[in-house]
């Protein structure tokens, strides 16, 4: 299901709606109100008038003009609710949208069933629908945790952290990351436990430029990795029985999961282009599971 195109279509409807009411029934209903309420003050006011006084005779006319004047169910529905979901459509397009995590690819960063919201401004403004840059702001950052549509299934969104920028040789072998010759630093920082399956998992803390997280990782098993359907840019990689070595093409990405054993990432399917960029994640505002989850990640 496309939310952004029913989202965008909710809002067309809306604004016609609320066009024709603006301009055309709203005039209509308070031409009908004055009407009825001259009626009522040469019909009925001078009776009442002697029965309830001057206030139950604005309390009557008042009554009157919010009953002329109320839009029919259809209007409400349509037309009444133009300005929320104009307002809902701006901050979701434009400023922030909510994700669910739907899985345990970037433990011990973000766990399955975390809620989460994705700066949609960050790396440029976007037009809804066609996804076309129009507003440069700034591009993605090795280490920022970015979500994006899937290369083999735009209509999936992926979320995955930046690993290898446009130019950028990545090599991973034997469990380790190397970028441009540079083995990335790693730390053991205890053990994970996964309450899922009950079990623990090595963790190390990694330091990508400025950024340092945790991942998990088993550094005595062996890294062979078999390639899935890329999209373009297969040439880019090479495999072999320790791992990969790849170039990143300009206009895209290298991402990986934090969960390294347990991620389908660009190490299977390539590299992520800058057209598919959604965000970048950097809030969890819920877990059902653990509200002491609530709070920003890196």
């Amino acid at each position: 299901m496309n939310f952004a195109l029913i989202l965008f279509l909710l809002l067309v409807v809306s604004f016609v709606a609320w066009l024709a009411d603006r301009w055309r029934f709203r005039p209509a209903r308070q031409r009908a109100t004055q009407a009825a309420l001259e009626a009522f003050d040469e019909q009925a006011a001078p009776q009442l008038g002697a029965t309830a006084g001057e206030e139950g005779l604005r309390a009557e006319r008042q009554r009157i003009r919010e009953n002329m004047m109320r839009q029919p169910w259809w209007l409400e529905y349509t037309a009444g609710l133009f300005p929320v979901i104009l307002v809902v459509f701006v901050v979701r397009s434009f400023v922030a949208e909510p994700f669910k995590i739907p899985s345990g690819s970037m433990m011990p960063t973000l766990l399955n069933g975390d809620l989460i919201l994705v700066n949609k401004f960050v790396y440029g403004i976007r037009l809804p629908i066609v996804h076309t840059k129009v507003v440069p702001v700034s591009l993605p950052e090795r280490g920022d945790v970015m979500v994006f549509r899937y290369p083999l299934d735009p209509s999936i969104d992926y979320i995955k952290r930046v690993i290898g920028l446009p130019g950028d040789e990545v090599v991973y072998a034997r469990r380790r990351l190397q970028i441009n010759g540079e083995e990335v630093p790693l730390a053991p920082a205890g053990e994970f436990f996964d309450a899922e399956s009950l079990s623990f998992s090595p963790q190390y803390l990694e330091s990508l430029g400025e950024t340092r997280h945790k991942i998990l990782t088993n550094l005595d098993k062996t890294s062979s990795i078999t390639p899935q359907s890329f999209t373009r840019h297969r040439e880019k990689c090479t495999y072999n029985s320790d791992g990969l070595r790849c170039t990143v093409p300009e206009g895209h990405y290298f991402v990986m999961g934090d969960n390294r054993e347990n991620s389908l990432d660009s190490r299977y399917w390539g590299f992520v282009p800058e057209a598919n960029i959604v965000g970048k994640a950097f809030f969890i505002w819920m877990n059902f599971g653990d509200i002491k989850r609530i709070g920003t990640f890196q």
